[in-house]
């Protein structure tokens, strides 16, 4: 019997017969990456390969790489091997990886949703045998609200925020979210205001996307341009001595994990709006089944419950264990990090 055409190891998800990793996490020679989150993206491959909007958001991240940019769909050989990368919707640059090897075709998502956020290119569902899928939000009990209403809500918050002559601070990751957020922000309500760390990705960002203008958040800003702005931070801001000079001042989340109460008292967030870079229940299964696959292999998330159903749908469904985090923690790297200063 053929062994897979792709196998889980510790370094990452490999393609034996190219020698070819999918967004290890582990140091390797060739590594082809789906978008810039740093459990999907990390230091220390000898050669990337990557969508080309890509290729910035790394280099900010990651420094001086070898990395070679690619189109949506077009193909490249390694050792009889075919790849192509195909828009996941999940963040600006985010890419599903399709695999085909003498008539068998494999999709790795990474990380993926469907619903179009208008910045990232939308999720095209690819015909394959196998389907290697996220399913970090893979229970009934997320079902996301169109982001045209979620944004309402936190435009008309904000408004409401600035007419009590309070901040309203909105936490969202520095890359992807933090973005999403701006690009829908009214700025016609007031000003925004940046932490360093989305400052400096949405700059990096900027010539590829329209966004409203900002301004850096630094030692000199006074205490009275914090009044009725917004300000966009990373969770890892929040309770730090960065947010003191901004009192008086009203806190709020944007994640999926906002779907739960408990969620927002644990992080002691004032208001938790949900809305998330990845698919809810009805986008998972949606996606598999526009596949046309009968196996799927789940790598993080509620993978053990997701699986379980998929099988008595009548899917050979599996899972596998990865160092991806999807939304359970706010990835930073040391430039970040000195940005919360």
């Amino acid at each position: 019997m053929r062994q897979p055409l792709l196998l889980f190891n510790a370094k990452g998800i490999y393609c034996a017969q190219a020698d070819v990793y999918l967004d290890p996490w582990k140091p390797v020679d060739k590594a082809i990456i789906t978008h810039g989150h740093a459990d999907h993206s990390r230091w220390g491959h000898k050669r990337y390969i990557t969508h080309h909007t890509n290729i910035p958001i790394i280099k900010h991240r990651l420094g001086d790489i070898k990395v070679t940019g690619k189109e949506w769909g077009e193909t490249f050989q390694v050792n009889g091997v075919t790849f192509s990368l195909h828009p996941a919707g999940h963040i600006i640059g985010s890419s599903q990886v399709r695999v085909e090897y003498q008539g068998e075709v494999w999709v790795f998502t990474g990380d993926y949703k469907t619903e179009d956020d208008g910045l990232a290119v939308p999720y095209q569902p690819i015909k394959c045998h196998t389907f290697i899928t996220e399913c970090t939000f893979g229970l009934p009990a997320f079902k996301w609200t169109r982001q045209e209403e979620v944004m309402g809500h936190i435009n008309d918050w904000w408004a409401e925020n600035r007419s009590e002559g309070r901040c309203s601070i909105l936490f969202g990751y520095s890359l992807g979210k933090a973005q999403r957020l701006l690009k829908h922000l009214d700025p016609s309500i007031g000003r925004i205001l940046t932490h360093g760390a989305i400052e400096n990705m949405t700059n990096v960002i900027r010539s590829i996307a329209d966004f409203p203008e900002t301004t850096l958040v630094t030692r000199d800003t006074k205490k009275e341009d914090f009044r009725g702005a917004l300000i966009l931070a990373p969770p890892s801001a929040h309770g730090s001595t960065w947010i003191r000079k901004m009192v008086p001042y009203v806190t709020a989340s944007a994640s999926g994990w906002m779907t739960f109460r408990g969620a927002r008292r644990r992080r002691a967030i004032d208001k938790g709006f949900v809305l998330s870079d990845h698919c809810d229940w009805d986008g998972l299964l949606q996606s598999i089944q526009a596949t046309g696959a009968e196996k799927i292999i789940s790598t993080h998330g509620y993978t053990d419950i997701f699986s379980r159903y998929l099988r008595e749908l009548g899917y050979d469904a599996r899972t596998e264990k990865t160092q991806f985090e999807g939304e359970l923690a706010e990835m930073e790297t040391a430039k970040e990090k000195e940005a919360n200063t």
